[in-house]
């Protein structure tokens, strides 16, 4: 036998309240006292009842819809950062819309717009393709991660502290020269730090250093012909000398590493190799990769923690927006592993 829905009549016939105040239970809460909150959820308990998601919808205008913006599901970093944000269900009740923009400014503004028509509470914005001062424009919370964030909270990783990391342990690892591969890409980007943080060490130490800073591509494809491209540069250049080489992510450096093997049938003893952000590519590699370890499941929490206390905010009667965008942090976790000494 079908068990009857109950309805807010029947919520009401319960506690004793009149269906206004049921209705507001769930479309304003702040507007009862605790203890007249505490005998509607004790009640709803008991009558085992089940909520109309549609029905709230409608009625209150809020979706529980997030709305994540990533450049590409290429990247092993970007995907798992995904995978991360999109298990926090369990604990913030939100639910998520996804685009991958292919750092196309022009389809990301199309996303975006698409999301808004669905009426979303707060976006995470990992492609770094749209300025923050156009995020922030359309008026919902919205956190970035690892992008450039002077008009919109953020949760970061220490990229400084990692290049110094990366940098430090090949200084120590032995080699003659340090390569470090990167985008050619602005201050205002959280992984310039990486380049300062290597640079710094090499120069306090006086180690040999080149900055390899170019598009690697958006593609496997892509990648491999530009990787490729490094390598014939570095065996031209450094063919005798230990090459300590720092990738820009641990997708990068597991196309460096197959390259290798593919032309030397093995990892030369010319060569080092540290990944950045520890997705598991680096230790499903064919020679697990050393590797900046960024605290995946850390960021994408803190990130989903500051969304969601903004958009909470938000639903009360007299809510206070954030004065000054929040700016989190994580320090990263060096790893070793079999590509460095």
């Amino acid at each position: 036998m079908k068990t009857k829905k109950v309805t807010f009549t029947d919520i009401a016939k319960y506690t004793g309240f009149s269906k206004t105040t049921i209705s507001r239970y769930f479309n304003d809460p702040d507007s009862l006292t605790l203890e007249n909150q505490q005998k509607i959820a004790e009640a709803l308990e008991n009558l085992d009842y089940k909520e109309n998601k549609v029905g709230r919808i409608l009625a209150s205008g809020r979706t529980e819809f997030v709305g994540v913006i990533i450049p590409n599901l290429y990247m092993h970093y970007y995907s798992e950062m995904l995978n991360q944000i999109l298990s926090t269900y369990e604990k913030y009740g939100y639910k998520f819309l996804v685009f991958a923009g292919n750092e196309k400014a022009d389809v990301e503004r199309k996303y975006i717009e698409e999301l808004m028509a669905y009426n979303i509470e707060g976006m995470i914005v990992l492609s770094p393709t749209i300025p923050s001062e156009e995020l922030a424009s359309y008026h919902v919370p919205v956190v970035g991660i690892e992008r450039e964030d002077q008009y919109i909270s953020s949760v970061n990783t220490d990229n400084y502290m990692g290049g110094v990391q990366a940098a430090s342990l090949l200084r120590k690892s032995g080699c003659d020269i340090l390569i470090h591969v990167n985008g050619n890409i602005p201050d205002s980007a959280p992984a310039s730090g990486r380049i300062r943080g290597v640079v710094d060490v090499c120069e306090e130490y006086n180690v040999p250093y080149e900055l390899i800073l170019r598009h690697l591509g958006n593609s496997f494809e892509e990648n491999r012909e530009k990787i490729k491209e490094v390598i014939d540069l570095l065996e031209q250049k450094y063919p005798d000398q230990k090459k300590g080489i720092f990738m820009p992510n641990d997708t990068h450096a597991n196309v460096l590493l197959n390259l290798l093997f593919q032309r030397y049938g093995r990892l030369p003893e010319t060569y080092q190799i540290i990944g950045f952000d520890n997705s598991p590519i680096s230790r499903e590699a064919v020679i697990p990769t050393s590797t900046v370890g960024q605290q995946i499941s850390v960021i994408a929490n803190e990130a989903m923690k500051i969304l969601s206390e903004q958009m909470e905010e938000r639903k009360k009667r007299r809510p206070e927006p954030l004065k000054e965008p929040v700016h989190k942090v994580i320090p990263p976790i060096l790893i070793r592993r079999e590509t460095t000494a």
